[in-house]
Order: structure tokens, then sequence, then C-alpha cells
């Protein structure tokens, strides 16, 4: 938590200038009160917060919490009427609208930001650079449980078309998100679902390794091992580059080797990469004054473009962002 509020603090002085000069978007200046809660992802959260302190600096007399539990967990949250956004790293499931409509929650669905997911290790880790598909999936996919050396993944990695066999003879020691994160969800879509699929395995990932939803933890976990490997948000491994090692990802088991870097994932290249969300309780709003200024705010390019920098993930492009007012601007309550 330390960096993420480093992150905050650094770049706060800058953007309350910006807000101040663009008039920050929101209804009422200091005369504003009410209290609005934020759950779910650990991923979105440092935007949020970020934007969550800016909005405050016009709005003091507006109470804000914001936490990350996880994606999953923002939207039982939510689903059940206790927030009054969620944070989400993926889109909401359909079996979670299920349980909002049967609870009588509406939701506004609106794209924030994009983020890469990194692949990582050891800067200790000189063996491997670059890792397909079929590698990730030997490794660290539901056929893997078990395997407590990289070596001990060498045939399915052979089977599966992986190119960074043979692997290592050394432990393997997997720290990762949880199966509460979003980051989770849009990893085993991404590597594990299509592949599994084919071989009449679970969309999953191997269960025996150290999981959380927070991603610093994650990240001690893999800069704690020489021989470690899991992921994690693009933004947590770009604040924690002097820790943690990122390995290059090659899609499916015949793409090139691809960094992740700002330009890859904004250029599409880059083969893990996800849309960001937050999702506005629509009855909420219509009653909050508050939260509807706070959207009005957060769907500003000082929300979507210079909080989402600071905080190292990628912007929107220009049409994208437009899209996103202009849903809020059709779907917000009316005050």
């Amino acid at each position: 938590m330390g960096r993420r509020g480093g992150i905050l603090g650094a770049g706060l002085a800058a953007l309350s200038l910006l807000a101040a000069a663009c008039g920050g978007g929101s209804a009422s200046g200091s005369d504003l009160t009410g209290e609005i809660f934020v759950s779910g992802s650990s991923t979105v959260e440092p935007i949020t917060a970020l934007v969550a302190e800016l909005f405050n600096e016009e709005n003091p007399g507006v109470a804000l919490n914001v936490e990350g539990p996880g994606t999953g967990d923002g939207f039982e949250l939510f689903c059940n009427g206790e927030t009054d956004i969620s944070d989400a790293s993926r889109t909401i499931a359909d079996e979670e609208i299920e349980v909002c409509e049967q609870n009588g929650i509406e939701h506004i669905e609106l794209e924030v930001a994009i983020d890469g997911m990194a692949v990582l290790t050891s800067p200790a880790n000189a063996a491997v650079s670059c890792l397909n598909f079929g590698d990730l999936y030997a490794l660290m996919g539901p056929e893997s449980q078990g395997f407590d050396t990289w070596s001990d993944a060498n045939a399915l990695g052979e089977e599966l078309g992986g190119t960074a066999t043979p692997y290592p003879d050394a432990p393997l020691v997997m720290t990762a998100p949880g199966e509460e994160s979003g980051t989770y969800d849009s990893f085993v879509e991404l590597v594990f679902e299509g592949m599994g699929e084919e071989r009449g395995a679970e969309a999953a990932s191997r269960p025996d390794y150290q999981a959380s939803a927070n991603d610093n933890v994650i990240i001690e976990g893999i800069a704690g091992s020489d021989t470690s490997l899991g992921w994690v948000g693009f933004a947590f491994y770009v604040q924690n580059q002097d820790v943690v090692k990122a390995i290059d990802v090659a899609e499916g088991t015949s793409g090139d080797c691809v960094a992740a870097t700002e330009e890859t994932i904004a250029g599409g290249t880059y083969p893990l990469q996800r849309s960001l969300f937050i999702y506005v309780n629509r009855a909420k709003a219509e009653e909050s004054e508050a939260l509807r200024a706070f959207v009005d705010f957060y769907v500003t390019d000082i929300g979507l473009v210079e909080a989402v920098q600071q905080v190292g993930y990628v912007t929107l492009p220009e049409d994208r962002r437009e899209a996103t007012a202009g849903t809020w601007d059709s779907e917000k309550p009316a005050s």
C-alpha cells in the first residue's frame, strides 16, 4: 500500500491545479455533501482513489471510501446494494447480473482505462525471457497441479507447443491473483480457457499456489523467490520494476514474443490486455447529487487521462473516452 500511496501523493498537486483550471466537473463545489462507497477491483482502486482525492480537493464535504478486495467481491457487495460504485477489471458476469436484477439493482457500465497483465518472475531468473500460451498453460494451468519444479512441466510444455522447453530444473514458486480477482478471470479467459476446452480441462489455473487479491502481496511473493512465476496488472509491475522482472509473452503457440509496455498494450500487440470499468448504481445516483457529481468528475480528462496516466495505466483512445462520457451523459439520472 505504501507504493500506491506514494504514487497518489506524487501527482496530486499537479492534478489538483489541472482540476481547478478545468472546473473539475463537480456540481455545487464546496457546498456539496454526502457519502460515497466504492469497492471492487484492486487493479482499478488506484485510479478511483486518486480521482476521489482530487474530487475532495474541491468537495471536502463529501466522504469518499474506496477499497479494493477484488472484482468478484466488489460485485457481490454492489448487487446486494451495499456500494455506490463497483470498480471492475472485467465486465459483470451473467450470474452477477441475475443477482443484481433479483435485488432490483440497475447499473451503468463505464469503461475508464486499459490495463495489461504482466507475467513476472524474479530479476535473478535469467533462464526465462519469453513464454507462449502453451508454456503458461503447462506451468500454471489446470493440468500443472503438483509440479514443484519448472522442469516438471517439460513433457506437458512440449506437448502443447511451448517454446521455452526445457524449463530450468529449479523450484517453481507461483504467486498470482486468486479467484475473487478480475485479474484472475481475465488471465484465465485469455490464456487457459481455449486450450483447456480443447483438452477437456477446467478453465482455471492450478489450485496449488499462493493466491491473493492484493497486488502488493503478489509482488512480494514473486520478489521473494529467485525462480518465481506469476502475473499481475501492468501498473503494479511498472511500480515495482526494481524487485520483479517481466517475461515477454507470445500469443498462442506461434506468435512473436512481445514485451509488456504502454505502447504495446495501447497498440494492441501485447496479448494480455483488458478494459477496466466502473459500475454505477443507477438508483443511488438518482438519489445522490454527490454521487452524480463524482462520476461527472471521473469521466472528464482529469479522471480518464491524467489520473489514469499518473497511476501507470493506459488511457483509452479518444473515441472510447468520448463514448464513456457520452454513456454517462445519456444514462445519468436526472437531478
